[in-house]
């Protein structure tokens, strides 16, 4: 909501400053850091775990089960994250989210077998699946709608700094030197987050309009004029307060139900895209293919290209819209996968692909591209936006263990999926779901782009034949 003002009788939106929205969201978004170093981790740790004179040898099970353990611990933060955030205010609960992650890296440091390093990505999960809930939400209720998609799109540009972030540290520092990096991202949180303002939307909720009014003359600048925002909010939170949020209520409307087909597919087309399966493995994806750039090189690429395609998208997403970006990130990553597959189909059926060694790092890097400008940030923006205040809570917590069950079992089954099926095959299942996810975003997929939170429920709570595109 922004600020409303009068001219010539009528009501007029008043801008305010940025400076404050950016600042907020960019501290959140250091636990997005915390989050794309956990995911990133054990890209370069694994290589170095497999190796003959690794201090701790692993066999192929035991590093599919130390990657996909986090997820786990991922289901489990995720669904208590938003109820939690109600009851402690979303700025304690995210101050809070510092934990498990700093315990997390303190273990792994000191770790000395599989399963010490499993119980420590089970409870860096936590706080992932967590800060996939907390953080985009803290960073919509802060926002105003002409800056919420670029704030927003900041989430996964910041999770792509974390990953590049622990792939250049995994190449150049030790394995012990790697965790206390990665546990310094949550010191600077700590030290950042703790001066930003809390949530207007959860402060007018708890009867604390004067903080609220507070809150919003920090975000906005002092010469903003509250009381129109204030007067939305506080409206909102009286009409969604007369009945407690259920599970149930996700279903119960027209409007609740094209937000859950919404965001629940937008999340389960991100993680069937492969995502993770590419971020966990990349260097062992890069060594399979007998790649002529050394593993951890090619990895390194992909990611920074990743992080650079985030910071576009954080700039384009409010100008060309969330469904247009992800009917275009879909398409082009169906075309790499494929690509990526028929590399791997010409090296099983014994081609010479000496002439061919660019086509595994480019077809990734276009892969990351395209998912950085869509499929990476959309999902996460549709989960803050498309959502009453009275069911955001819940439908957050929902959708982001969706999401993480989803690396889970992509992560798990990936190594099987290419000792069974062969690397092209994986990768074309991957294609086809992507094919299938350009429909989805055509089809099912709202636009929000400039849209208030209020006007996005009056376009999904309109009949279908008269809802706009």
């Amino acid at each position: 909501m922004e600020g409303t003002g009068m001219l010539n009788g009528n009501a007029v939106r008043q801008e305010g400053r940025k400076l404050w929205q950016y600042l907020s969201a960019c501290s959140a978004c250091l636990l997005a850091v915390g989050a794309g170093t956990a995911l990133a981790w054990t890209s370069p740790v694994l290589l170095k775990l497999k190796e003959k004179d690794s201090w701790l040898p692993i066999t192929e099970e035991q590093g599919s089960w130390i990657g996909s353990f986090l997820a786990i611990g991922a289901m489990l933060g995720a669904l208590p994250a938003g109820s939690a955030a109600d009851k402690l205010g979303r700025k304690v609960a995210l101050l809070l989210l510092s934990v498990p992650y700093l315990v997390s890296w303190t273990i792994i440091a000191l770790a000395g077998s599989v399963w010490v390093l499993c119980l420590a990505r089970f409870i860096v999960g936590v706080g992932v699946g967590a800060t996939c809930v907390l953080v985009p939400s803290y960073v919509a209720e802060i926002a105003e709608p002409s800056a919420r998609g670029t704030l927003g799109a900041m989430f996964q540009l910041l999770i792509s700094i974390g990953i590049v972030l622990t792939f250049v540290t995994g190449y150049v520092l030790s394995y012990t030197g790697l965790a206390i990096v990665c546990g310094v991202v949550e010191v600077l949180f700590l030290a950042t987050f703790s001066w930003m303002p809390e949530s207007p939307v959860w402060l007018v909720g708890q009867g604390r309009k004067l903080d609220a009014a507070e809150a919003l003359k920090v975000l906005r600048g002092g010469a903003f004029d509250a009381a129109g925002e204030l007067a939305g909010i506080q409206k909102d939170v009286d009409e969604q307060s007369k009945r407690r949020s259920t599970i149930l209520d996700l279903v119960k409307t027209p409007g609740s139900r094209r937000a859950l087909q919404a965001s629940f597919g937008g999340m389960i087309f991100q993680q069937l895209s492969g995502i993770n399966a590419v971020i966990f493995y990349t260097a062992i994806i890069f060594q399979a293919a007998g790649s002529s750039l050394k593993p951890d090189i090619a990895a390194i690429v992909v990611a920074l290209v990743q992080m650079v395609m985030s910071a576009v998208a954080a700039l384009i997403v409010d100008k060309a819209g969330r469904k247009p970006l992800l009917m275009f990130s879909s398409s082009v990553m169906a075309c790499s996968l494929f690509a990526l597959g028929l590399y791997f189909k010409l090296q099983r059926d014994g081609t010479d692909v000496s002439n061919l060694g660019w086509l595994p790092l480019s077809s990734l890097t276009l892969f990351m591209i395209a998912f950085s400008v869509g499929m990476g940030p959309i999902p996460w923006m549709l989960a803050g936006e498309l959502f009453t205040v009275e069911t955001k809570a819940v439908a957050s917590g929902v959708a982001v263990m969706l999401n993480w069950f989803l690396v889970f079992l992509v992560t798990k089954a990936f190594p099987t999926m290419q000792e069974t099926l062969g690397e092209a095959v994986t990768f074309w299942i991957f294609a086809g779901f992507m094919v299938a996810a350009t429909a989805f975003a055509y089809f099912i997929v709202p636009e929000t782009k400039g849209r208030t939170l209020q006007a996005i429920q009056d376009k999904l709570n309109r009949t279908r034949g008269n809802r706009p595109a």
